[in-house]
């Protein structure tokens, strides 16, 4: 019923403006879509956000022609970001699109970004008009309506980078980044950081010419160790996690630490917090594996909100930590897209002090260099497992797709030679940057 009626006023917006089909955002804005295609008799096309190797291999399913005018439909707007992303697939499959219809403009900047693609928003509601209404039932109070369009003002989202088509195979992923600008090095991007582990970790990949992050998703703590020691002269930093190890104790902390000195690489342990702020607290700084104290990075989960960072910095800050947050992951139907994707960036503009970039699929701020973008999933040929992981190749995931890291598992630990596996990915990932 809510859909019903959130789609009826969705229509009410464009009923007069000409177009052939729609195509909702995936995958929140479908139901809407959904609706507006029923109700009002108009042809509906998905988009794909994962390209199948396998069957029809399409981007873009539906019945359409090309040169139909086709209307987007989504949810709400940030950046206008989701949005792009779903344009492009659509454009190079033939369709024309001019117009967004949306139930929420956030106000932080996605009507200019799409003006200046030529593309019209039509909104059912502003931030704004919600506060507003909400301010006007006594819902609301005066200094917490100020604070918040305050804080809408001076968080303004930068212009979305061209977002990358879904490709129908492998082999179509490795075509080189046509026409995209030379990036800053390593060591440029080093001196733009405020934060201490940012600075140290391009500093690194700079000096040791490494951009990979090994994942030492082992069973025991010695395995770790012996990973560290081995291939640690190869990579920029080590992916570990110490609550599935059949040990953690200061001592195994203490070696682990000792040979990321020794071999100059950052420990990133892959914690996934997801907690509210006093709970992640506890966890980031006491109990068992007293992260914080060995771990120069960490990671987050933005669901619980902004107070996730807040209790994660309070720990961590002082100590020169740093913090990743997941705004894509590699897996197969993960629901850290579009606006959610859009929610972290904003995090992460906010908090430069302690966030210093992001688990993600491709780069997502071009205008902000000290932020580094780490890609999980990558194997020197792309495929896929039986529980959903997705790889990419060290190419698509840099070059392409604009990336900074790889993050890189089994591709090395399965591998009969270890090392010569992972200089293979160092160079894969290092070309991919420097000619880029």
């Amino acid at each position: 019923v809510i859909c019903q009626v959130e789609g009826g006023e969705m229509w009410e917006k464009i009923s007069e403006v000409p177009f052939d089909c729609l195509c909702g955002v995936p995958y929140t804005a479908l139901p809407f879509a959904t609706c507006i295609s029923v109700n009002q008799n108009k042809p509906m096309v998905v988009r794909r956000k994962e390209v199948k190797n396998y069957g029809t291999a399409k981007a873009i399913e539906g019945n359409f022609s090309k040169g139909q005018v086709c209307m987007i439909v989504e949810d709400l707007v940030t950046s206008g970001m989701s949005v792009f992303e779903t344009v492009e697939p659509l454009e190079h499959e033939g369709l024309v699109v001019r117009d967004v219809v949306v139930l929420l403009d956030r106000e932080q900047g996605a009507r200019a970004h799409l003006t200046s693609k030529n593309l019209a928003l039509h909104s059912v509601f502003t931030i704004t008009e919600v506060l507003q209404v909400l301010h006007g039932e006594g819902r609301l109070h005066e200094h917490m309506l100020k604070a918040t369009l305050d804080f809408i003002h001076d968080n303004q989202t930068a212009l979305p980078p061209a977002a990358s088509t879904p490709v129908p195979s492998p082999a179509a992923s490795l075509a080189p980044a046509l026409d995209k600008p030379q990036r800053l090095s390593f060591s440029e991007r080093a001196a733009l950081c405020t934060n201490a582990t940012a600075k140290m970790l391009f500093e690194i990949m700079a000096a040791k010419q490494s951009n990979l992050c090994v994942a030492a998703d082992l069973w025991t703590a010695a395995e770790v160790l012996t990973v560290a020691a081995e291939l640690g002269p190869y990579m920029c930093c080590l992916k570990t996690h110490a609550d599935a190890l059949d040990q953690w104790t200061p001592e195994v902390a203490a070696q682990l630490t000792a040979l990321a000195a020794e071999h100059k690489f950052l420990i990133f342990e892959d914690r996934k917090f997801a907690d509210i702020g006093n709970t992640v607290v506890m966890q980031y700084q006491g109990g068992p594996l007293r992260i914080a104290s060995w771990s120069h990075m960490t990671n987050a989960h933005i669901i619980p909100g902004p107070g996730i960072i807040d209790g994660l910095k309070q720990v961590g800050l002082p100590l020169g930590r740093g913090l990743l947050l997941l705004a894509q992951m590699s897996s197969a139907g993960s629901l850290a897209t579009g606006s959610y994707t859009e929610a972290a960036v904003a995090m992460a503009r906010v908090n430069r002090d302690f966030v210093i970039g992001f688990i993600a699929q491709q780069q997502l701020t071009a205008d902000a260099p000290w932020l580094v973008h780490m890609t999980p999933g990558v194997k020197l040929a792309a495929g896929g497992d039986a529980l959903g992981q997705k790889w990419d190749t060290p190419h698509s995931a840099i070059a392409v797709r604009r990336s900074d890291v790889i993050i890189v598992g089994r591709g090395i630990l399965d591998a009969k030679d270890r090392v010569a596996e992972a200089k293979a990915y160092q160079q894969a990932a290092w070309d991919a940057y420097t000619k880029s």
